[in-house]
């Protein structure tokens, strides 16, 4: 800055403004009011945008408005837990000092993993609300496998979907307590496998950036500024994986389901990929595994622990938010931890019923 142009000099002294204070802005349009914006359009004209889409009845028509029902019904469902899971993002940037948080968690990160396990159970919330609380605790000085761990658990192992599950299930009281365990299983076995394996490198700089401790001030600021810009990035990754679900729905002919009854191995492999590709809420997967009834028990819950830890929503917001570098190895293998932990659950609980 030239501070010998004298017009320069008489600008800055005809507008003084306090160094501690943030200058007022007037209202306008962000990326955050965009997003609102489609969303909203997206869940009340549903009809009329399948409509302009495919205006003709037929199969074609039939086949877009279908999509367009997963895609709404994915949103609308992931949408109200997401924010859920930015407001604590938020509020751990904001309110939370790191030194809090290391002191609450053990040092070592084989005995903190189980300790983010169990705390997963205190969040009711979906994936889409792990993610942000993920990064934020990383922000805050927290180990990534504790993190990660705590990532996976909270939305497998919450009160909600373990009542929600209890319900879809009234003739199975077992199936509850197999997919506990076998959701805290993968998250537990992942944060270790991340502890003696993952490297920092893998995982973008942005979301291991430490964030200072703030003033007592601004700390409001810091928390709207912050919600703010989770909830956009977050939300846009939530748009995309909604997409290529309601796409993958209305590809996959239903015919096929029939014929996975008489075939447990197929039946899991098919149940492990439709729970990766439908990317459907932990609060409400129960109830569409429940009503395959034609399929066992163990597919089922192959299907309920796969889900949740990883399908294509969430692998797109994890790779927006931590890199794709961690997406490409995170992913692939929870699938495996999680489709081997639910096999291995299911047999020990269910038995010769699975």
């Amino acid at each position: 800055m030239d501070w010998h142009n004298p017009d320069l000099m008489t600008s800055v002294a005809q507008k003084p403004q306090a160094p501690d204070q943030p200058p007022r802005r007037g209202f306008r349009i962000t990326s955050l009011e965009v997003l609102s914006i489609l969303l909203i359009v997206a869940l009340l004209g549903r009809e009329w945008l399948a409509s302009l889409i495919a205006p003709d009845s037929g199969q074609f028509s039939a086949t877009v408005r279908t999509a367009s029902t997963v895609f709404v019904a994915v949103c609308a469902q992931a949408l109200p837990f997401l924010v859920l899971g930015v407001l604590i993002s938020a509020s751990i940037a904001a309110f939370v000092p790191a030194s809090a948080l290391r002191k609450v968690l053990p040092k070592r990160s084989a005995l903190a993993v189980p300790v983010a396990g169990a705390a997963g159970i205190a969040l009711p919330g979906c994936e889409c609300a792990s993610v942000p609380v993920a990064r934020r605790l990383m922000q805050r000085g927290v180990a990534p496998a504790v993190a990660l761990t705590f990532l996976l658990a909270a939305p497998a192992v919450n009160p909600v979907v373990i009542v929600s599950t209890a319900v879809a299930f009234p003739n199975d009281p077992e199936m509850p307590l197999a997919r506990f365990l076998g959701s805290l299983l993968t998250a537990v076995g992942m944060g270790w496998l991340w502890a003696r394996f993952g490297k920092l490198e893998w995982i973008a700089e942005r979301a291991l950036k430490r964030l200072p401790e703030k003033q007592e001030g601004r700390r409001w600021l810091v928390f709207a500024d912050t919600a703010r810009g989770d909830l956009v990035e977050a939300g846009g990754f939530l748009v995309l994986g909604a997409l290529v679900a309601a796409v993958l729905k209305v590809v996959v002919p239903a015919s096929w389901m029939s014929a996975l009854g008489s075939d447990v191995v197929l039946g899991v492999i098919v149940m492990a990929v439709l729970a990766v590709v439908l990317a459907l809420c932990s609060e409400a997967d129960a109830f569409v595994a429940a009503a395959a009834y034609s399929l066992p028990l163990l597919p089922k819950l192959v299907f309920l622990v796969v889900g949740p830890a990883v399908d294509v929503k969430l692998v797109a917001m994890q790779a927006g938010t931590f890199g794709r570098s961690f997406a490409l190895r995170f992913a692939p293998l929870t699938f495996v931890v999680a489709l081997l932990s639910a096999i291995g659950v299911g047999l020990l609980v269910f038995g010769g019923a699975g």
